[in-house]
């Protein structure tokens, strides 16, 4: 239990970082855009007399507390970036740049982090370590973790640990589960090759939206019968082009979609069969097809001793811990775990709706949740990690 000391102290800090994420919220930036989201963590955690490590990052920004004993180092992140949406939500502090929104909650994890940050700091005299703090750049398009990785801020790097906000789940509940939790977001671009002729002669042509419509078809077959029941995959074809005229068959068609799945072995005998299926179904009608590949983020797979960590570091605080459902939504969080032992949870924060939306809320009682765990949780792992 938390002393009244302690009470008053997360008190305080949430009052701040409530005016934080607000802020935040009112000045969203895109992926690699955030030069103004930089600087004002830049500012708040030298305000609070909180080292900045270079790593030379174009955007984002990284952060160390502790280290007075040596000890082993672990990571904490925060993703920084909004979403190209136009926000609805009504709120009084919506988003002044139109067309651009944290529909995502970005804005909460952040403040969170900074949150965790100002306590820890509180406590830096008795850190067993370092903790460095990750305000990571580009989640949303899939290339900030990998900018982070690339300039060496994981290289010594004990453990990391993450979180996504949740909005099925209330306030005071963290959702902690070992293994797969998130999946690998992949991409596909389709461009089939036909002949194109008057509609009034198809014979004259090859057709690629007759062509198209059978591959998309066809392509919910490999869920269905090459995926085993036990594994899981989505296969979604989201965005189909061809023709521009009502009398026209078109000589080309093009389609784009997303992959996911929860396992890398998976992943690869999907994407394996998905060429097979695009080609042969484009070769039986006379066409040619090919398919690129936008690689997403692998799956989230979380250590089991990091997860039993944090379950009983929820407990004691007195929050809910469940074991969540699978998301098929990707996380570029997943990067760090291919190199070092991660643990990404998700946050409750009893929202209206569902990530990306346009009226996307959340209830700001769960900064200093989320606060309290993630401080408690940095405090434990570096103990278990200089034992």
């Amino acid at each position: 239990m938390k002393s009244g000391m302690e009470s008053k102290l997360i008190e305080t800090i949430t009052a701040k970082i409530t005016e934080v994420r607000r802020h935040l919220h009112r000045h969203p930036e895109l992926s690699n855009e955030e030069f103004a989201t930089t600087e004002y963590i830049k500012n708040l955690l030298e305000e609070a007399g909180i080292r900045i490590a270079d790593y030379h990052l174009k955007t984002g920004v990284v952060a160390e507390i502790g280290g007075l004993k040596g000890g082993p180092i672990i990571a904490l992140r925060a993703d920084i970036d909004a979403l190209p949406i136009h926000e609805e939500t009504g709120l009084p502090f919506e988003s002044q740049i139109a067309g651009k929104m944290h529909a995502c909650g970005h804005d909460f994890h952040t403040a969170a982090l900074i949150g965790t940050a100002l306590l820890l700091k509180e406590w830096e005299h008795e850190l067993q370590g370092t903790v460095r703090l990750l305000f990571q750049p580009a989640e949303e398009n899939a290339t900030g973790a990998k900018q982070v990785v690339k300039s060496g801020a994981l290289e010594d790097v004990r453990a990391v640990f993450g979180m996504h906000n949740k909005p099925d789940l209330p306030v005071g509940t963290i959702g902690i589960k070992s293994g797969p939790l998130m999946a690998a977001a992949d991409g596909f671009v389709i461009e089939i090759e036909g002949k194109g002729s008057h509609a009034a002669v198809p014979d004259a042509g090859i057709d690629p939206i007759v062509t198209a419509s059978h591959i998309v078809t066809a392509l919910q077959s490999i869920v269905s019968r090459n995926v085993s029941p036990l594994q899981s995959a989505v296969i979604s074809v989201t965005q189909i082009h061809s023709g521009n005229v009502w009398n026209v068959i078109p000589k080309q068609a093009f389609m784009e979609g997303t992959i996911r799945t929860f396992d890398n072995e998976v992943r690869l005998y999907v994407m394996e069969r998905f060429v097979h299926v695009v080609e042969g179904v484009a070769a039986v009608f006379g066409a040619t097809a090919s398919v690129r590949w936008i690689e997403g983020p692998p799956p989230i797979a979380n250590d089991v001793i990091l997860a039993e960590l944090a379950d009983v570091t929820a407990i004691e605080l007195g929050y809910e811990s469940i074991v969540p459902i699978l998301s098929s939504a990707g996380e570029d969080f997943a990067v760090y775990q291919q190199t070092t032992p991660g643990l990404f949870v998700f946050m409750g924060t009893s929202g209206t709706q569902e990530w990306h939306h346009p009226a996307f809320t959340l209830d700001e009682e769960a900064l200093p949740v989320s606060v309290n765990f993630f401080a408690n949780l940095a405090k434990h792992a570096l103990s278990q990690l200089s034992s």
